[in-house]
Formats: structure tokens, sequence, C-alpha cells
């Protein structure tokens, strides 16, 4: 779950609780059995946030359901073309073939998909994609259905193996199911099949396909198994490692611009230490809190937290916070991969120190030489975050103006400091992972006579695209590859804050720099200068996810209802100001000792407290959609633009 000055959705499969948010994301699935004692692994939630998103208004399409689907294709060749911009005008990339199977089948049994390609499993049961009981399925009809994204042209093999209650797998007899994809995705893809007898069937074989290494020229493989082509929402590699870190958090003064103040640092650093762990790794976190008036908890940005969301770190959510002298021990898999920040969840803590890199190696969507890792982007304010956010809840105006903004937290000022600054080779590619860690400005960032090559947002793998700016939101990560192909000396990296656009105001804006240098000019001071742009305060447009996500087409205009947000001025008997967002009229407000997955663990699920200000959903396995809207606040219209986020 996500929390920046608005509200958010704190899930369970039956109630969704609007809380403080403020972040986009393009869209992910969320699995429906991640609270406590959930057992059914066969299904999970799924958001499609669609985005119109301006400078005082935000139009979302939500869409939710408790489903089943797969996205998986085999690896391409170096010959064959695989990536287009939505809008161009590209060849066919991925065609999305459904399997409709009819087994009847006991209460709690359940039928799967495996075949002769990786993305069926290599005939493996154990990576065989789950199907779901169609809500059509009756005894006379019991259809199970899922869809899978596959190139054009591919040939296979293929059966339905059945599982029940006690995971035992039985398989289909002979012979084993052929399919051709299309050469079109225009063209039906569609198998309809009904089981074949078990009587004498055994476990089809076929010979090994060769080995994906991930390397420098094959960055969308990365394992025999696994490549950019596997859906990790529907199916991810489990390593066996476990990568450890213990983190002390402490009060201390820091001045990462010359300029002195209070920092909350993680043992004894800003930003903190970085995470990194490979895809499928366990990641195991000890959080001590030695700070002596705050609590605390670490929250692990846009991680799934498949069947593990008590280690989201958010208090009065899914967990109380950490007291002054304990300490937390999470744990969690990195079912996903790429670039991502860890941050406080308590209060406004996180704008005052507590924040770093979360890096997940895996495929990538396009080939690069070096990770140059990553360069996160932080307002920064001379006054504390906490002391700030206390005075402009009670006064009738918009956010504060930061006094500077920090790159991976260095900056210079009058005060003193330093730029960072990052090697760049000469004719290779870098990968370098933009990360906005900011409490308040918006960022267009570039970097002068580059290029960048952008192959994902968030932790979306996107298809390729070129671009000199790019638009950096608050939570928001954009990795890009920049090849060194420019005269060799220094050159600076810009992040400006988008003031004009009306997203932040940032005192030194048109300053906010850092440098990239060649090797052999790593002690040079740039002269190069930047390249026009219009400010906006509106995403990169045009993103086209490297998998599809599957919401029903048709339906999103029969049944919608709206979810409005605004900031609400209210005052007290005695003249008082005090500013809350708004859900629909209404504001969260968490008990940090009663957090929200306590009364699903005690099964109170009908004993929620008005502040927890929840949404109860229909029905499960049904889609539902919402129209997400910013609207004018009341009584007074403070236009603060309001991203919306969901994790």
């Amino acid at each position: 779950m996500e929390s920046y000055g608005g509200f958010g959705l704190a899930l369970s499969p039956k109630y969704l609780s609007p809380r403080i948010c403020n972040h986009t994301f393009l869209s992910s699935r969320l699995s429906s059995c991640t609270i406590p004692y959930c057992t059914d692994t066969h299904s999970f939630i799924s958001f499609l946030f669609l985005i119109m998103f301006s400078s005082f208004s935000l139009v979302s399409v939500v869409a939710l359901a408790a489903s089943a689907a797969a996205s998986a294709v085999l690896p391409r060749s170096e010959n064959t073309k695989v990536f287009a911009r939505q809008n161009g005008n590209a060849d066919c990339v991925q065609v999305s073939v459904s399997f409709h199977e009819l087994r009847k089948t006991a209460w709690g049994e359940s039928i799967s998909l495996v075949g002769s390609i990786p993305q069926l499993g290599n005939w493996d049961p154990t990576k065989a994609i789950f199907l779901s009981a169609s809500s059509q399925y009756t005894d006379n009809n019991p259809l199970w259905t899922t869809t899978v994204n596959m190139p054009p042209g591919t040939s296979f093999q293929y059966k339905y193996i059945q599982f029940d209650i006690n995971g035992n797998v039985i398989w289909e007899q002979d012979p084993n199911h052929s399919y051709t994809v299309p050469n079109s995705c225009n063209a039906p893809a569609t198998r309809t099949d009904t089981w074949q007898s078990t009587t004498g069937a055994s476990q089809p074989t076929s010979a090994p396909g060769p080995v994906c290494t991930n390397s420098p020229t094959s960055r969308d493989c990365w394992n025999k198994d696994f490549s950019i082509d596997t859906d990790f929402d529907t199916n991810f590699p489990t390593t066996g490692r476990t990568v450890t870190y213990e983190w002390t958090i402490t009060n201390m003064t820091m001045a990462p611009d010359g300029f002195s103040r209070s920092v909350f640092a993680i043992n004894g650093q800003y930003p903190g230490p970085a995470i990194e762990a490979n895809w499928g790794d366990y990641v195991q976190i000890t959080v001590k809190n030695q700070m002596p008036n705050n609590g605390t908890s670490i929250h692990w940005h846009g991680l799934r937290q498949w069947h593990k969301n008590t280690q989201d770190g958010v208090p009065g959510i899914s967990e109380c916070p950490i007291a002054p002298g304990q300490q937390k021990t999470y744990t969690f898999q990195a079912t996903q991969y790429g670039t991502s920040w860890y941050h406080s969840h308590f209060s406004c803590q996180y704008g005052d120190g507590v924040v770093g890199p979360i890096i997940v190696q895996g495929p990538a969507t396009a080939n690069y030489d070096i990770d140059a890792g990553p360069i996160s982007i932080t307002d920064w304010y001379y006054g504390t975050v906490n002391s700030l956010a206390s005075f402009v809840a009670h006064v009738d105006a918009g956010p504060p103006t930061a006094d500077t903004a920090l790159i991976n937290g260095k900056m210079v000022s009058r005060f003193g400091g330093q730029y960072e600054r990052t090697r760049l080779q000469q004719d290779k590619k870098h990968r370098v992972r933009l990360i906005n860690m900011s409490v308040d400005n918006h960022f267009m960032v570039s970097l002068d006579n580059h290029q960048m090559e952008v192959i994902s947002a968030d932790f979306v793998p996107i298809v390729p695209y070129n671009t000199t700016h790019i638009f950096l939101g608050i939570g928001q990560r954009y990795d890009v590859i920049i090849t060194g192909n420019q005269p060799a000396g220094s050159y600076w990296f810009r992040a400006e804050s988008q003031n004009q656009a009306g997203c932040g105001n940032n005192a030194n804006n048109g300053n906010i720099l850092s440098i990239f240098s060649y090797e052999g000019h790593e002690t040079e001071t740039p002269i190069s200068t930047g390249s026009a742009y219009t400010q906006r305060c509106i995403d990169e447009q045009g993103l086209t996810p490297y998998w599809n996500s599957y919401v029903p087409k048709g339906e999103i205009a029969r049944d919608m209802t709206p979810l409005d947000t605004w900031l609400n001025q209210t005052r007290g008997a005695d003249g008082t100001l005090t500013l809350y967002w708004n859900v629909n009229g209404s504001s969260l407000n968490a008990d940090w000792n009663k957090p929200t997955l306590d009364y699903v663990k005690k099964n109170q699920l009908n004993n929620f407290q008005q502040r927890a200000n929840l949404i109860e959903l229909p029905s499960s396995g049904q889609w539902v959609y919402w129209v997400i809207r910013s609207v004018p606040g009341n009584p007074y219209n403070v236009q603060v633009p309001h991203p919306i986020r969901k994790s």
C-alpha cells in the first residue's frame, strides 16, 4: 500500500480502505490471498489504472477482479523485430491465445495447462499455468479458461493436468494437443478442448531447449526457465537464496548540500543503503529503531508482497509502528524485478531521511553493457518536513517551497556541498535507474546532448522508446539506457521542478544538477547546455507494457462508481483550520494500535470502525469499475496535483 498526502486503497477480498496516498501506477495485479490465513493460491485481484492526468485533475478508470490469467511468450531471435511504440506502425509482437477446457471437478480441485515450451513449463507441472473456473461453469458446462501471450507463428504441444485436493497431479491421456499461433494479432486464437481420459496416461517428455543466459547481448534472457517474456505476476523463480540487511535508524545532523539540519539516517547515511537482490531471492531486513521520540516502519514501494502483506510496512493498515528501542525483521520474496525504493510509512518521516533505493536484477526489454545504478532525486527542505507538515495542515495555502533538491543525497549550494558524479564509458550502453523520492516536487530530467532509451516504468517492463526528457512524478521510477556516444568529457544531468506547470515549487530550480563524466574526465566541470522543453504535470504518454493486462472489453461504461478526492478545509469552534484529503466526503483516521489486517486475522470483518473508511465490494470474482477524480476542494479550491497509487 502507498501513502502521500491523499488517499489510498487498503485491500482485503471484501473491503477497500481509502487512505492517504499520492502516486500513479500504470497497472499491476495484487493477490487476493496476501491477507493472513488466506489459502486460495489460484487467484489474484487485478487492478488496471488508465490514467488521464493534468495539473489539477485526475481521472482514472479502475478495474478490479478476482481472476487468473497468464502472459508469457517465447524468447525471440535477434533477427525478429520485437519492440515498437504503441502508436507506431509496428509488426505484431504478441498474440493472445485463449484456452478453454471442459473438465468437471470436485470441490478443491483445479485445472492447469502445461506444454512443450518454457512459458507452459516445459512439461513441468510445478510451472504449469493455472486456469480459472469460468463464471459460466456448471455441471453441464464445466468450463475452465486462461489466456497466454505468445509470438506469432509459435508451434507447440500441450496438455491439461488436474490437481486434486491433496496436490496430486492427474494427466490427460495421449495424444498431446498441438497448435500454431496465428501470424496476425487480429486473427482469432482460441483453443477449445475436452478432457481426454486419464486411463494409461503418462507424463510427456521433450528434448530440452537452449539455455537462456543473461548477458550484455541477451538481456531478454534470465535463465533456462525464465526470460523477459515471463509474466512475473503469474510465474517467477525461487532461487533459494536470502539476502540479509541490518539497519539502525538514528537522529543525526547532516549537511548534504552544506547546510546542516536534523536527519533520520539509516546506518548513518542518507539516502539509506541500497537493497540489491536477484529476481526470486528472499530479502530479509532487520530494522532497529534508535530514534528517541519517533516510531517508524518501512514500506517496500511497489513490491507485490505475494502472500506476505503483513510485511508491507504500513502502520494502521498492515502493522503497528516499530516503537523507539524496538526492532522488526521484514522478510519477503522479490517476485518482480526492476527498480524501486523503500521509505518510512510513519507520518511524513521519509521526507526527513528514512528512504533508499531497491534494485532487483532481472531480464530487460533492451540490451545494455553496464548497470550504472540508481539516480535518486529528492526535494529538500531546510526546515524538517514534519514541522512544515504540521504548519501547512492548518493554513489555507498550497505546499511550501522546497529549498533545493538532492541527487543521490548530494547538491551544491552557497553553504557548500558537492555534485553527484556518474561515470560513462565510451561507446558502452549504461542502464540508469531514475527514482523520484520526493515529498512534493515532480521533475523533468535530462542529460545534456544524450538520448535516453526507456525500458521500464515502475515495475512494468515496457516496449522501449527514445526521448531526451522524462517526466518523473513522485514515487515513479524509469529505467533508461544511456549510450556513451558523445565526445569524451563531462555533461550536466538536470532535474527541473515543474514550477510553472504547478506540480511543485523549488527555490533552487535550474540548478538541480549532477555530473556524468566519461572515463578520463572525472574531475571536469561540465560546460554543456540543456535543450528546450515545455513544462508539464502530465505523465509520460503512449507507454506500452510488454505484457497485456486482461480487462474485459466493452464493460467499463455500463457500471462505473465515482471515487472523488479533494482537499477539505474544516474550521474548529476556535477557528482553527485543518486540511483533510477526502474520498467521497470522508477521510481515514488510522488506528496504529488496531491495524486493518488485525480485523482480518481475528475474523472481525463486520466490526470495522467508521474511522477505517471502508468500501465494500459486492462480491468476489467480478469486475468492478471506478472513476477516480480529483475535484475542487471544499469550501476553497486548493489546486494541488494529486496522483493516485495502488500497490
